[in-house]
């Protein structure tokens, strides 16, 4: 028997079951369906300008999200996992934990949590070649940003020099001169002057096409082009390609620094009709609302846009993949939004309670000075130390020579490459600064080059056996410091062609306990 139902009692039924299913993919579950406070796709959609893209590693965008928030992929056998949602909507960080246990993970996927499925993946390359297997970019380490969000550990993605994500394929992202408008979640303490940390749209074919063929929301310091140029804070800016603006003009809008303070989480905000104006805010992410950067006319030379419809994280449109920075939760809308939403949504995005990681020794702050000792079962009397330029594990003890607990002793720098990564200088050498080279540790004089800030520069995370830190590579994200015979290296967990890359105690080999100097 055929039911018919009028217009719009079937319209409403439709509707639940729209939104029912938003976000749902096939054999992803969760069972936070009982949340009901808007989220930000949810105030975006009662305003007519629904989400296209939804991204985070942290929490749902919509109040009803059922699905996976991402994927990893374990080092010590390639195995994939996808993280998914704890009943209030934030990411179960534990069953990453569980997964990833004694070894490494890496961010293999970003999903969509919008109907269009605009999955991120790892960037395959494009104009420019990434580090990773047939020219395509790294992965952001998984475990590389822990912080707290709704009263949870989460993870965010850390993303160094040579990391990115990309979608070239991708469904309802703004085309040609159609609106749209974009924010993500970032840090104010973590960037770098690198092109580009963008979140947004690009070419789909990873080169650079012309002038605006981009509209992605960028952050960084000093780009190193003569458009603009920020002051010692990080800046908020649109890359519109061939250009990132502050505002309608090819020079710096002093609005566009995030000034007062340093400010680990910041939103960072972008809308462009396609025709003939686009707007920026910034906020701080814990608390307070949005300031206006710019509102007003497209640069010349971009109205009309020209847009493409990719969606980059971490990179350029031609794939530039020097930048670095930290990314939470992002959207993309169709339309141009609303005032009152992007308001609406910063109220939810500082009610999130974004806060600092836990678990990490508070003495490794920059300035501090310390001595690193190594926690596998033979060697807990040895210490990280230089040796005739040299990195070893050695034994020290109160009758060491003043020489040898000097050679022990390590001031605790802000990362020479990434400010919210480490850097080691030498007690005995001043100057000269703990680097891998040839995947050897040594002690190097800083010559101020980029890759001798990369290589010198190491992130800490807990230790992988429990014990004090582990030190994350800065530019090889899956590789830790490790003392490997009596010599330190960057090691990989089973998946490397060196000796010092087997699995065979690697857990304890990458944990140091941080102690205080030997020479103070």
């Amino acid at each position: 028997m055929t039911m018919l139902l009028s217009s719009s009692r079937a319209r409403a039924v439709l509707a639940i079951i729209a939104g029912l299913m938003v976000g749902s993919p096939i054999g992803l579950r969760a069972t936070h369906l009982e949340t009901i406070k808007r989220r930000p796709c949810d105030i975006y959609a009662a305003g007519n300008t629904p989400c296209v893209a939804a991204h985070s590693t942290v929490r749902s965008l919509y109040a009803r999200y059922a699905g996976a928030l991402y994927e990893v992929k374990r080092a010590s056998d390639n195995a994939t996992k996808n993280i998914g949602l704890l009943p209030d909507g934030y990411a179960n960080a534990a069953a990453q934990d569980a997964f990833c246990t004694n070894t490494t993970c890496i961010i293999t996927k970003i999903y969509d949590q919008s109907p269009e499925h605009n999955d991120l993946a790892i960037a395959v390359g494009g104009h420019f070649k990434g580090p990773g297997p047939n020219g395509a970019d790294l992965g952001a380490a998984a475990d590389a940003l822990p912080v707290t969000a709704g009263g949870h550990q989460v993870y965010g993605v850390s993303i160094s020099p040579g990391m990115g994500y990309r979608n070239n394929r991708t469904s309802r992202v703004a085309v040609k001169g159609q609106p749209e408008g974009m924010h993500m979640v970032s840090s104010g303490t973590h960037f770098n002057s690198g092109c580009c940390f963008d979140y947004g749209n690009a070419e789909t074919s990873g080169n650079d096409t012309g002038a605006g063929h981009m509209d992605a929301v960028n952050i960084s310091r000093d780009l190193e082009w003569p458009n603009c140029r920020n002051g010692a804070e990080v800046g908020v800016g649109a890359d519109l390609e061939n250009g990132i603006f502050h505002w309608d003009k090819r020079s710096c809008n002093p609005a566009a620094d995030i000034s007062g303070g340093p400010r680990p989480f910041i939103s960072a905000w972008l809308k462009n009709d396609g025709q003939t104006k686009f707007a920026l805010k910034w906020g701080d992410a814990r608390s307070g609302g949005l300031n206006t950067i710019y509102s007003g006319a497209l640069p010349s030379g971009y109205a009309p846009m020209r847009l493409e419809g990719a969606i980059i994280l971490g990179i350029g449109g031609d794939n530039s993949h020097a930048s670095a920075g930290s990314f939470f939760e992002g959207v993309m809308t169709s339309g141009f939004p609303t005032d009152s939403a992007d308001n609406a949504i910063q109220s939810d995005i500082v009610a999130v309670g974004y806060g600092a990681p836990t678990g990490l020794s508070g003495t490794l702050t920059p300035g501090s000075e310390i001595s690193l000792q190594a926690t596998t079962p033979c060697c807990t009397g040895d210490y990280i130390r230089n040796q005739n330029g040299a990195a070893v594990i050695a034994p020290i003890t109160s009758g060491s020579a003043e020489q040898d607990k000097g050679d022990s002793t390590w001031i605790v720098r802000r990362g020479l490459a990434d400010s919210a990564c480490l850097s080691f200088e030498s007690k005995s050498n001043p100057g000269d600064f703990l680097r891998h080279q040839n995947s050897a540790l040594h002690m190097q004089p800083f010559d101020g080059t980029a890759l001798n800030r990369s290589d010198a520069t190491f992130c800490p995370q807990p230790g992988k056996d429990g014990k004090g830190p582990s030190f994350r590579s800065l530019n090889y994200p899956t590789k830790h410091i490790r003392h490997y015979y009596g010599k330190l290296y960057i090691a990989s967990d089973g998946g490397g062609t060196n000796p010092w890359d087997t699995r065979e105690l690697w857990t304890d080999d990458t944990s140091f306990m941080v102690s205080p100097p030997w020479l103070p």
